[in-house]
């Protein structure tokens, strides 16, 4: 089977109690595209392929929990402009192109394919509220090996006329549609995707945790972004406690399904304790915090309080698909948060960030993230040059130099699902 093989190499990963391994030119045993188990050496009697990379770095593939890939024709552009500022002058105007077909064919190959060269191998994506082009993006997702989620956006109030659904009845209908056509696709999945409280309706809302509950499909939004957003938020939906609230009490936070909220920057302590009650994972998005002058998430505390956390490249808030960025993003602004906001806060480190990058996102996906036994086998095969240090690195130093000045040149296979897609 082409999902099964022995690979030899540096293993570097996290487990699920976040603690780092670092595992020098190790054998991992793939079986039908799940980790068997980790050996000293080649099992030669074993009818399973050899793939011999020794003194390269094995990692496991990295999960993005959130990006919009509709975005992706402007990523690196906008950064000058606050979140809603920015949505007007670059993400409604780029969004309304996907009704062209033509459009988001050369678009969706472009993101899709920059996506493969990418050490992500899981991601849950936003897409338009334009159905046909949605299935297109799945389908070319699918075509490439891809796994992960995309929604269908869903906005009915409060947005440019020219991207406002007519009303809530016919956007459920709609989503409810794809829903059923994206049934096609065996790699890729839909979800829920209200694009925040503030661009829909109360019977948008309820239609939406009604469809999440019907279908069994997780839930995509952003949650307590940027005080402006929050402000409108709140006086758009007066009869609720808070934010959080407006999504919970539709039916569109945690329970029965998974979510996950990106940015909860603002999150008061009543919402910290709902995102910890219902299992809400968050998506930091520290890169695109800075880009839109949104804020820096507390993260510390959310992991303190046992909240479940990934990293998401955003883009095109954030300026590219790359994660390493964003792990070193999440270690510069949690030292300035340290510094300026909370000195008891204590710095998240680099294995905190290769931790989000890799196992902490990856639960949102299943068993993803890591080689520990019965993982999906989602593998980057990394090319670090060693031959070209001038100090002898240890293999931690090595990981560290990689994930602090990451060059995608550097990666030079990439398995999902042990189906090798590079």
């Amino acid at each position: 089977m082409n999902n099964s093989f022995q690979l030899k190499g540096n293993l570097c990963f996290v487990d699920e109690e976040k603690k780092l391994h670092l595992l020098e030119n190790k054998v991992l045993v793939v079986k039908e595209g799940k980790i068997d188990k980790i050996l000293d050496d080649f099992d030669f009697h074993s009818p399973l392929p050899v793939i011999d990379r020794s003194g390269r770095l094995i990692l496991p593939g990295m999960s993005d929990l959130h990006a919009h890939a509709s975005q992706y024709p402007y990523h690196g552009i906008g950064s000058d402009c606050e979140l809603l500022e920015w949505l007007g002058r670059h993400a409604f105007p780029t969004e309304s192109k996907y009704q062209d077909l033509s459009f988001a064919e050369r678009a969706y190959e472009k993101f899709s394919e920059d996506l493969r060269k990418s050490y992500t191998t899981r991601i849950s994506l936003f897409a338009t509220l334009h159905k046909d082009a949605t299935l297109l993006l799945m389908k070319k997702m699918e075509e490439k090996g891809l796994r992960g989620y995309v929604g269908l956006v869903n906005m009915d109030q409060n947005c440019v006329e020219y991207l406002q659904e007519k009303d809530a009845e016919s956007a459920l209908e709609k989503t409810e549609q794809f829903i059923q056509q994206a049934a096609e696709f065996t790699l890729v999945k839909p979800i829920i995707t209200p694009r925040f409280a503030l661009s829909c309706s109360e019977a948008e809302l309820k239609g939406l945790g009604e469809l999440s509950i019907q279908y069994s499909l997780p839930v995509q939004s952003h949650l307590d972004e940027n005080p402006s957003e929050i402000l409108e938020t709140a006086r758009l939906f007066p009869g609720y406690k808070n934010y959080s609230d407006i999504y919970y009490r539709n039916h569109l936070f945690g329970n029965p399904n998974k979510t996950v909220m990106a940015h909860c920057i603002y999150n008061n302590e009543e919402e910290v304790e709902m995102l910890k009650d219902n299992g809400v994972y968050v998506a930091h998005c520290p890169e695109c915090n800075l880009n839109v002058m949104s804020g820096i998430a507390p993260i510390r505390k959310y992991l303190d309080r046992g909240i479940h956390v990934g990293l998401g490249s955003d883009v095109s808030g954030g300026s590219n698909l790359d994660l390493t960025l964003q792990i070193r993003a999440l270690m510069q602004v949690s030292k300035a948060y340290s510094r300026l906001v909370d000195s008891k806060a204590r710095p998240l480190s680099l294995v905190d960030g290769f931790a989000l990058a890799t196992i902490g996102g990856g639960s949102f996906f299943g068993k993803v993230g890591s080689f520990l036994e019965g993982y999906e086998a989602d593998i980057l095969v990394i090319d670090d040059h060693p031959e070209s240090f001038l100090l002898p690195f240890s293999l931690g130093e090595r990981l560290e130099h990689f994930l602090m000045r990451a060059d995608e040149t550097t990666l030079v296979a990439k398995f999902i699902s042990g189906r090798r897609v590079l």
